[in-house]
C-alpha cells in the first residue's frame, strides 16, 4: 500500500442491492457502518486440502481469529473479480494463480449495524505458498473433516464462518465438483 495505511484505503460503499452509492476511506465506512464489498476465496491444495489461517493480531477487524477463506475488502471502481485475484495472491503469497472462481454472492449482516456484500469464490493454489507476515500468524492446508472439527474449537471470524456455512449449503444443492 505504500505508505497509505488500510484505514485509508477507499472503498465504494453500496446499496441492499449492491449498487454503487458513494465512496468512502475503510476505517470510516467501519466506523459509520457503510455498506461496502469484500471477496473470500476458499484455496485448496492438489490434494484438495483447505487453506487455514489465523489472522495477526494488528488486523482491523477480528485480529487473532482463525478463517478458512483468503480474501478482503474490494478497492473504489474494482471488479470482484480482480479483487478476488488480487487479495488471493497476496495473502496466500504467491504470483500466477489461476482466476478464481465465483461461486456465490450474500450479504453479510454482522447484527450490530454493519453490513457487506460478500462474492465467494474458489481456487485451487498447487504453488508454495508464503503468506504475508502482517496478515497471517499461522497457516496450514488442512482435511475438510478437520476443518469441520476444528469449527466448535477455534474462534473463527464471523463473516468467513457465514461465508462457509452458505458454501456448504451451496454445494450440497450443486452437483458441481468442489474442486476442478
Amino acid at each position: 500500500m505504500g505508505g497509505m495505511s488500510a484505514a485509508d484505503e477507499i472503498l465504494d460503499i453500496v446499496d441492499d442491492d449492491d449498487q454503487i452509492i458513494g465512496r468512502a476511506p475503510r476505517g470510516e465506512a467501519y466506523a459509520r457502518g457503510l455498506s461496502h464489498r469484500c471477496v473470500f476465496i476458499e484455496a485448496r491444495d492438489a490434494t484438495g486440502r483447505l487453506f487455514v489461517h489465523r489472522r495477526t493480531p494488528t488486523k482491523l477487524v477480528f485480529p487473532s481469529l482463525y478463517d478458512m477463506f483468503v480474501g478482503g475488502v474490494v478497492g473504489a471502481g474494482e471488479p470482484y473479480d480482480t479483487a478476488a485475484l488480487r487479495e488471493a495472491e497476496e495473502e496466500l503469497g504467491v504470483t500466477g494463480l489461476p482466476q478464481p472462481d465465483f461461486l456465490f454472492k450474500f450479504r453479510y449482516d454482522n447484527g450490530v449495524g454493519q453490513s457487506w456484500w460478500s462474492a465467494v469464490y474458489e481456487v485451487r493454489c498447487d504453488l508454495p505458498v508464503q503468506p504475508q507476515a502482517e496478515e497471517v500468524a499461522w497457516h496450514d492446508f488442512l482435511p475438510e473433516a478437520e476443518v469441520e472439527r476444528r469449527l466448535a474449537e477455534w474462534e473463527w471470524v464471523p463473516d468467513g464462518l457465514a461465508a462457509y456455512e452458505r458454501l456448504r449449503a451451496y454445494r450440497m444443492g450443486n452437483s458441481r465438483p468442489v474442486s476442478s
